[in-house]
C-alpha cells in the first residue's frame, strides 16, 4: 500500500500546477490521472492568457497575480511553455458594444489593469487584418499567451523534478473518510494512504465530490475551436471580440439568434508554427465533446466579418473542449467545510490556463501553511458559498448531465 502527504486527482493544468507547487515546497505528492497528462480540457483550448476577459474584482485580481508568476515559472521549468507578454485586443463592432466595453475598461483600470480604448484608425494600426468597418478595440499590453499543452506538461515534469510521483492511466474508485477527515484514496492501482486530497478534475470534479457525499455545482460548457493551415503572421498577440465578453458574462444580452444560442464570440490567436486558432462557442450540451458543422460555420462567419483575410485561409481540423463552469464564474478553491483534508481546485471555466499558476500557489499554501499569502477573500472561492438547493436548481436548469441539446 502506498502512502503520501497529498493525492492530487487530475492531470490537467490545474492539477499539475498544484503538484508542482507542492513538490517544490518539499511535500510528498502523488498525482493520479485516469488517462494521460493534458488529455482533457487543458489539451483542447486556445493559448490566450487574456487579462481583459476577466471580470473586474476577484477574478481579475487573481489573473494579475497569476501572470506575474509565469516568467519565473518559465525559467524553472525544463519545458518551453512559449510564454509571451505581447498584448491583446478586444475588437468592437457596434455602438452598443462600445458603451459596454467603455464601462468594462473603466472598472478594469481601477482594478490595476493597463488597458485603453482605441478608435478604429488606432486599432487598425495595431491589427491591420481587422475589418475596416469596426468601431474600435480595447488594447492591453499586459495580456499574454502560452502553449497550454506545454504548460501542463511543464508543470508535470517540474513536479517530478521536485520529487512528485504519478499514477497515469489510473482511475480513482473511492475515497475513505475517517472521523471527518480523508484517510485514503482507492484507485485501480491500489489504495493510497494520505492526509490531503486535491480535487482538480475540472468538469469531472462533481464525480469525485460524490465519492465523499458532497455536491459540487460545476457543469461542462463546450467550446469549439478551428485550426488553420500554417500561414505568415496575421494576428499580433491574441484577439477577442466584445461579443465574446458578453457571451461570457451577460449571455442574456445577446438576444436569441443563431449566434446567441451557440454563444458565439471571437477568440483568435496564432501559434509559433503559424496555425491560427479560431474560436469559439459557449454551449451547455452536457459532456458532448463533438464538434458540429452548425457551430463551425457560425464561428467562421463571425470571425471573417471581423478579420476578412480569414476567408482566404484553409482549415485543417477542429476540436472541442469542456470548460468547468460554475454559477458565479469563479473557481472553487480551498478545503471543504466539515471534511478536513479534502481540497477543491476546480471550476475555472475558460480561465484555467491563465489562473493555473496562482491556483497552484494558493493550493500549496493552504495545505502547507493553512492559509494563503495573497490578499484574497477565500470565502468567495469556497464551496460553501453555494446553497444546496442552488446546486440542484443549477444542474437541472443547465441539463448538465444530458446529451447535446
Amino acid at each position: 500500500m502506498k502512502s503520501t502527504d497529498v493525492v492530487v486527482i487530475g492531470g490537467g493544468v490545474i492539477g499539475c500546477s498544484a503538484a508542482y507547487h507542492l513538490a517544490k515546497r518539499g511535500v510528498d505528492v502523488i498525482l493520479v490521472e485516469k488517462d494521460d497528462i493534458a488529455s482533457g480540457t487543458s489539451g483542447a483550448c486556445d493559448k490566450a492568457v487574456l487579462l481583459q476577459s476577466k471580470n473586474p474584482g476577484l477574478h481579475l485580481k487573481m489573473a494579475l497575480e497569476s501572470i506575474k508568476l509565469f516568467p519565473e515559472i518559465q525559467k524553472d521549468l525544463d519545458t518551453d511553455i512559449e510564454f509571451k507578454n505581447n498584448g491583446g485586443m478586444i475588437v468592437i463592432k457596434t455602438e452598443e458594444q462600445w458603451q459596454v466595453m467603455k464601462g468594462f475598461v473603466q472598472r478594469q483600470k481601477k482594478a490595476g489593469l493597463k488597458v485603453e480604448l482605441l478608435g478604429r484608425d488606432h486599432a487598425l494600426q495595431r491589427q491591420p487584418a481587422f475589418s475596416r468597418d469596426i468601431l474600435g478595440a480595447t488594447y492591453s499590453p499586459m495580456d499574454g499567451e502560452v502553449n497550454p499543452i506545454n504548460l501542463t506538461l511543464g508543470f508535470f515534469r517540474g513536479a517530478k523534478k521536485y520529487g512528485a510521483k504519478s499514477m497515469l492511466s489510473t482511475e480513482v474508485k473511492g475515497i475513505r473518510v475517517e472521523k471527518g477527515r480523508v484517510s485514503s484514496v482507492l484507485t485501480t492501482g491500489g489504495e493510497i494512504l494520505t492526509r490531503f486530497v486535491v480535487n482538480a478534475c475540472g468538469v469531472y470534479a462533481p464525480v469525485v465530490g460524490r465519492m465523499v457525499g458532497i455536491d459540487i455545482p460545476i457543469i461542462p460548457r463546450r467550446g469549439q475551436i478551428i485550426v488553420s493551415e500554417p500561414v505568415p503572421p496575421i494576428i499580433h498577440g491574441d484577439v477577442n471580440c466584445a461579443r465574446y465578453i458578453t457571451a461570457k458574462f451577460k449571455p442574456e444580452l445577446l438576444g436569441d439568434d443563431e449566434y446567441a444560442r451557440l454563444g458565439i464570440g471571437l477568440s483568435l490567436g496564432q501559434t509559433e508554427n503559424g496555425n491560427l486558432l479560431i474560436g469559439g462557442t459557449r454551449e451547455f450540451v452536457g459532456y458532448d465533446k463533438r464538434t458540429t458543422h452548425r457551430a463551425l460555420r457560425a464561428i467562421l462567419k463571425h470571425a471573417a466579418s471581423l478579420v476578412p483575410v480569414l476567408k482566404d485561409v484553409s482549415i485543417i481540423r477542429s476540436f472541442a473542449g469542456l470548460r468547468p463552469y460554475t454559477p458565479d464564474g469563479l473557481p472553487i478553491l480551498g478545503e471543504v467545510e466539515n471534511l478536513r483534508g479534502f481540497i477543491m481546485s476546480a471550476g475555472h471555466e475558460g480561465d484555467g490556463i491563465a489562473l493555473s499558476a496562482i491556483t497552484g500557489k494558493i493550493i500549496s499554501e493552504i495545505i502547507v501553511d493553512g492559509r494563503t499569502s495573497l490578499n484574497i477573500d477565500m470565502e468567495k472561492l469556497s464551496l460553501s458559498r453555494f446553497k444546496k438547493e442552488d446546486v440542484y436548481g443549477f444542474r437541472e436548469s443547465h441539463n448538465c448531465y444530458g446529451n447535446a441539446v
